[in-house]
């Protein structure tokens, strides 16, 4: 995931985060979320400049759609072509491998137009495919209707698990591949925050805390930060031994056969690296999983698993 590398997540230095891309690529990763917002286009330029280094086969996923207000009538076959041919060219690449509709209102998905328009864009060659990035799952059931939307990236972590009750089989059952977005709420799940933990004021951890700029469920899941920081801690109890608490949360989201690939941002070369370890840990324990399911129903499901 490779929103952090291009702003809301406070400083960003350009070099470490290109040695972070390397790591990933290093360690086996293929796949290289972005968005034509991240930095206003910061994001993808990294993207293309570390594509050109190297030789294996990368797939890169962008986003468009939030250019512009969050209103219907932005969401025109112009206006997607413009951002499609601006990500284009900020990626260096002719023909994008994966563009995602990037968290538009409800209501874009039941205007089959908004499809269509998508569905065009393959048919003259400028993306291979597309899908959509959603914030609820009734967002997710409804996409998945369209029969070329290949792909849902949805938020899906131990503090938001409503996904799996429905989402993810009837994903499964449309051959549509699911994306799990925000796999260590924030960062809440890396175990490396506290009370005084301080944020700076350019990231979305200080800035969207209650969803000032965009949905709070970006922002720790939509978690209360105290609330959460105390599920954490009766977390750290089950971190199987010689792991982080990250890769067992990464780890938990790959027991799931339904999720098809994971974006854990990575700042630094050394995230990126622990990050890509942790799909070669060995599967959780059946104590550990039923441990935080009950975590989860009796501490954060009261918060947040109906709103998304």
């Amino acid at each position: 995931g490779a929103w952090a590398i291009g702003a809301d997540w406070g400083q960003v230095d350009d070099e470490q985060s290109l040695r972070a891309l390397h790591a990933a690529a290093d360690a086996g990763v293929t796949f290289f979320d972005t968005a034509d917002v991240y930095g206003d286009g910061r994001s993808e330029r990294l993207i293309a400049g570390f594509r050109k280094e190297r030789t294996e086969p990368i797939v890169v996923a962008t986003k468009i759609g939030r250019r512009a207000p969050l209103d219907l009538k932005a969401y025109t076959r112009e206006n997607f072509g413009a951002w499609i041919d601006r990500s284009r060219e900020n990626l260096n690449m002719d023909r994008l491998d994966l563009v995602q509709l990037h968290s538009l209102p409800t209501d874009s998905y039941y205007r089959p137009e908004i499809f269509d328009a998508m569905d065009s864009f393959i048919t003259d060659g400028r993306i291979a495919s597309y899908g959509v990035s959603v914030e609820r799952v009734e967002e997710g059931l409804k996409a998945i209707e369209y029969p070329n939307v290949a792909t849902v990236q949805i938020i899906y972590n131990i503090f938001r698990q409503r996904p799996a009750e429905r989402f993810l089989s009837a994903a499964r059952e449309r051959n549509v591949g699911v994306i799990a977005r925000v796999p260590l709420a924030s960062g809440l799940l890396t175990g490396k925050f506290n009370r005084d933990t301080q944020f700076a004021a350019t990231d979305h951890r200080n800035f969207n805390r209650h969803g000032e700029s965009f949905d709070v469920g970006e922002t720790f899941a939509g978690v209360d930060y105290e609330t959460a920081l105390v599920a954490v801690e009766e977390l750290r109890s089950l971190m199987p031994h010689g792991t982080t608490m990250a890769q067992m949360a990464l780890r938990w989201i790959l027991m799931n056969d339904g999720i098809s690939t994971v974006i854990p941002g990575a700042k630094t070369p050394e995230q990126a690296s622990a990050n890509a370890a942790a799909s070669d840990l060995p599967e959780l324990p059946a104590s550990t999983m039923d441990r935080i399911a009950e975590l989860y129903r009796e501490r954060i499901a009261p918060l947040v698993h109906q709103r998304w």
